[in-house]
């Protein structure tokens, strides 16, 4: 049986994010190392076997680094880019426990993952998953169907409201990302459910999830940093407001609120603003927005 680490009276007493207490990092780039080892603790029955794709040079934000170097762990890294794939082999060149690959993991029948785990001594059902490739990594979990990691940690797009659902097309030129909605739904639908979030969100097999002690494992719960969202609405004379984030993170682009409004402000009025020329102008004025 899975090892139980927590006694009932520690479960009681702990939050639904509990995990994120443990965060600390090595080499990952927002504590996932630290929740990675308890997530692997708790469920106590473990391979040491880890994936990684994307892997740069074996390093550099990666979240398998730790368990590689630190805890013995066998691994398949696989990186698409011939220059980063050699500084992976650098590295690791005298780890003789890991299947190194230059390939980009996909989604097609000929470049998915289970294509790429299949010619590798890992065993099915092995540790850890790490997916971080900015854009596909929904659609590269969703076409895994052969291999079950007992741990799954993804990238979501950390910009998006938790009640919005949205995935980006199945196109590798796109790096879009996907909510965290869509994403917890996408794990539910394979049998894993949500115990941390980070700048990525943590699954495990659901047979393991009751070891957590998580009475409530809702996104609202797990997901608490939402510094990212950037909020619009309008008042009810038109004008429309930016709050939250209000910039693009990764591009650090500043949204302004004069950019993004709908109606010219002679147009801000009141509800029921019953000025003839106004109500005229204001008819005319919509009529040309909508044929644009």
């Amino acid at each position: 049986m899975p090892k139980d680490i927590c006694t009932e009276k520690e479960l009681m007493s702990k939050s639904n994010a509990w995990l994120n207490e443990f965060a600390k990092s090595v080499t990952s780039q927002a504590g996932e190392d630290g929740i990675i080892e308890k997530i692997l603790e708790v469920i106590g029955q473990t391979n040491n076997w880890c994936v990684e794709f994307g892997s740069w040079d074996g390093k550099k934000l990666s979240n398998t680094y730790n368990l590689i170097t630190n805890k013995g762990y066998s691994a398949v890294l696989v990186e698409g880019d011939s220059k980063r794939f050699k500084d992976l082999l650098k590295t690791f060149e005298n780890n003789n426990k890991l299947t190194l690959i230059n390939t980009y993991v996909g989604f097609e029948s000929d470049n998915n993952l289970d294509k790429i785990l299949e010619k590798t001594p890992i065993p099915k059902n092995f540790d850890l998953l790490s997916i971080d490739v900015d854009g596909n990594d929904y659609h590269i979990w969703d076409t895994t169907k052969e291999y079950r990691p007992k741990v799954v940690v993804i990238e979501f797009n950390p910009t998006i409201h938790p009640e919005v659902e949205f995935v980006q097309s199945r196109d590798m030129g796109i790096t879009q990302g996907s909510s965290i909605l869509s994403v917890v739904k996408l794990a539910r639908s394979k049998g894993y459910e949500l115990v941390a979030c980070t700048s990525n969100v943590f699954f495990v097999d659901s047979k393991y999830f009751k070891l957590f002690g998580i009475e409530n494992n809702s996104i609202e719960e797990i997901w608490k940093d939402r510094t990212a969202i950037t909020y619009i609405f309008c008042g009810y004379d038109g004008r429309v407001f930016l709050r939250g984030c209000r910039m693009m993170p990764w591009q650090q682009i500043v949204y302004k609120e004069s950019k993004v409004q709908q109606l010219a402000s002679w147009a801000q009025k009141r509800v029921g603003d019953n000025n003839p020329i106004r109500r005229k102008l204001g008819k005319i004025y919509r009529r040309l927005r909508k044929k644009k």
